[in-house]
Parts: C-alpha cells; sequence; structure tokens
C-alpha cells in the first residue's frame, strides 16, 4: 500500500471541519499528516503542528512559508487540503496547483465562476488532481441511490426536493465562526446556499448524474443585521428534463442537521435522510416502500466499497469524507481503482458547477426570482 505525504492549509485547533479532515486522511492509512500551515496565527498553527506530531520544520507558519519551502524538497507533499475560510480558497489552490501539487479544497471552491474556471484550465494544464469536498457524497447508501437511479431502478427521473436546513445560527451569535459566513468580504454573495444548499445541490446532480440547467431563487434574512440570506428557497431544472425544489436554511430552530433528498422517477421514489444515513427508502410504483440497508450484500458495488462495518451498526461522516480520500489516493496511485474513483471523487469541474449554480441563484433572487441559467466551464 502506498502512504502519500499530505499537509494541510487551515484547520486548525477548533476548527469545524480540520478534525474530520485528519480523522478521514488517516482512517485507510493511505495519508500521513506530514506539514501544515494551520492557523491564521502563525505560532498557535506552528504549536498545533507540532502536537499533531509534524516536525517543527513542516509546522509553518503561513501557506505562502509552506509552499516555499515544500517545492523543492525531495519528499515534498502528495496532497494538499485547504480548510480555510472561503475568500482564500482560490488563492491558496491556485498558488499548490500551479507548484504541481495534488489540491483538495473545501466548498466552495472559489468565490465567482472566472476563478472557477482558471482552477479547472490550471488542472488541466499541470495535469494534478483538483478535488472538492462535497463530503457527503461519500455515504454508501448515496451511492447505492446514484447506481440505482443510472440503472434505471426508479425509470427517468422526474422530480427531485432536496432540503439542508438547520437552526444553529436563528439568533445573532457574535461568535467569530458564525459571524464570518454572513459577512460578504469572506463568505462572498451567499451564506447559507453556499454554506450548506450547495451541499444538497450537489447531491442532486450526483445521484441524477446530470446537471443543473437554471434556478429560480427567493433568498430572506430572517435575523437583523445580516448582509446575506440566511434562508433560502430554490426551484430547479436539470438539463436531462427533471425538475426540483431546494430549501436550505440556518434559522430552522429544532432541526439540528436537515439533510435530506428524494428522487422521483416514472416508475418509483429514492428517500435518504443523513441523519438516519444507513437506510435508503425505495418505493417502487404501485408497490410497498422497501428500506435497503446499508453493508447488505443487495447492494451496488460501489456502495459495498464505501461501507466500512457491519449493517446495523452507526456508521456516518468521518466514514463519509474517509471514502473521498480514498477516491484521491486510488487517483494518486494511478493503478486499477483510478479510474472509477475519478467517477466517484466531486472533481474541479464539480467544483466549478457549485459555484455556477451559487451564481445563478444570487443573480435571480436579486432580480425578483427570474429564471437565471447556470455557467457551464468551457473546454
Amino acid at each position: 500500500m502506498t502512504q502519500f505525504r499530505w499537509g494541510m492549509v487551515g484547520g486548525g485547533k477548533g476548527s469545524q471541519i480540520g478534525g474530520t479532515h485528519r480523522l478521514a486522511a488517516h482512517l485507510d492509512r493511505h495519508f500521513a499528516l506530514t506539514a501544515g500551515a494551520l492557523d491564521i496565527d502563525p505560532e498557535r498553527g506552528r504549536s498545533f503542528g507540532m502536537e499533531l506530531g509534524m516536525e517543527p520544520d513542516r509546522a509553518y507558519g503561513d501557506w505562502r512559508e509552506m509552499l516555499a519551502a515544500e517545492i523543492d524538497r525531495p519528499d515534498r507533499l502528495d496532497l494538499v487540503t485547504i480548510a480555510t475560510p472561503n475568500n482564500s480558497h482560490y488563492e491558496v489552490a491556485r498558488a499548490f496547483l500551479d507548484a504541481g501539487f495534488a489540491v483538495f479544497c473545501e466548498k466552495p471552491m472559489t468565490l465567482n465562476v472566472d476563478e472557477a474556471a482558471d482552477l479547472i484550465a490550471l488542472s488541466r494544464v499541470r495535469r494534478t488532481l483538483c478535488a472538492v469536498n462535497y463530503s457527503y457524497s461519500g455515504y454508501p447508501m448515496i451511492r447505492q441511490a446514484r447506481a440505482m437511479v443510472a440503472d434505471g431502478a426508479i425509470g427517468k427521473v422526474r422530480v427531485v426536493m432536496a432540503e439542508f436546513a438547520h437552526g444553529g445560527h436563528a439568533d445573532a451569535d457574535p461568535s467569530p465562526g458564525t459571524v464570518w459566513r454572513y459577512d460578504p468580504k469572506i463568505a462572498g454573495d451567499s451564506a447559507v446556499l453556499t454554506d450548506a444548499g450547495s451541499h444538497a445541490l450537489f447531491l442532486a446532480t450526483f445521484i441524477l448524474g446530470d446537471r443543473l440547467d437554471a434556478v429560480s431563487a427567493v433568498f430572506d434574512r430572517c435575523v437583523p443585521g445580516r448582509e446575506l440570506e440566511d434562508d433560502a428557497l430554490l426551484a430547479l431544472r436539470f438539463s436531462g428534463g427533471a425538475v426540483g425544489r431546494l430549501w436550505t436554511s440556518s434559522v430552522a430552530i429544532g432541526q439540528i442537521h436537515g439533510l435530506t433528498i428524494r428522487v422521483f422517477g416514472e416508475t418509483g421514489g429514492l428517500s435518504w435522510s443523513q441523519e438516519q444515513p444507513n437506510q435508503l427508502y425505495f418505493s417502487p410504483i404501485g408497490e410497498a416502500t422497501r428500506i435497503l440497508e446499508r453493508g447488505t450484500a443487495y447492494l451496488a458495488p460501489e456502495a459495498l466499497k464505501a461501507s466500512r462495518i457491519g449493517g446495523g451498526h452507526a456508521e456516518g461522516f468521518v466514514e463519509a469524507v474517509a471514502n473521498l480520500y480514498r477516491d484521491a489516493a486510488d487517483i494518486l496511485a494511478g493503478g486499477p481503482e483510478a479510474e472509477a474513483a475519478r467517477h466517484r471523487l466531486p472533481t474541479v469541474e464539480d467544483g466549478f458547477d457549485g459555484v455556477a449554480a451559487v451564481s445563478a441563484a444570487v443573480d435571480s433572487a436579486s432580480a425578483g426570482s427570474i429564471w437565471s441559467q447556470v455557467r457551464r466551464a468551457t473546454g
């Protein structure tokens, strides 16, 4: 087994997502945390890096120092994860990609479509992996749903209903971890749609194997003083003819996480909830609903590969992200699993589509909810 040298930018102590990345990347022992610039405070970042086992000369104060030192090392990093606030993703990803490092970036990949298009072009020129952490696509039963749609188990898809609504920001929480998400200088043009709803949008396109064509959006600011939306409702049109609806909110008190997706075809329906991730509900037309269980032998090969422990046991978010890291390892290794992994791992092109969808929704909401076309990457 090849073990790759792995580095992180961001994701320091107290980070919402940093610990998940570290647990996930280490789960299959494909990656060893070797270097990092983990915090906006240089000394805090260095200290935490060494606490995690980095050699002192590879626990860096900032990402520029990290890039300059790593670029010419004979034992340079194989993959760099970017887990910083939104407004720095593009600059950091571009710099490491341009130096030939593979990149695994938190979403949104960039704040606008021009930056996203630039990363597509650069990754192609450098022939280097650039992946995006649409983490929920790593769940086994999401991959099962995708396989069933591809196999025609529910016929041609007609309607998709997606939801990612939580109540975590229902009051004017002054903590830095909340405030930046509604600050356009850091978060970009959208808050809750970028932060949460984009995950549900990606699951829709991932399961359908289709692209979003157009959106009509309504944005609301329920908490006084916020510059960006904390509740959004979108109507969706997909290229293959399906239509959809998305509700995303951060003020839905009583909902802890609230990520669900339902897909309705000509001959059946599928339903999945992230808080009960072991079950996929399958409803063939004219028949009783069936509950498909994670880890059981009747599932599709890609769902079984993504399942790590026996059925009936809790398996969740860390394992889902670990599946994305395992896909990245398969691609970096270039072995027989690489091609299949490329079809599972969210790519730089998927990152572009996510940015383009949010941009179209922002345009729609600001123009009275008119239909807005989603821009396509060229080339």
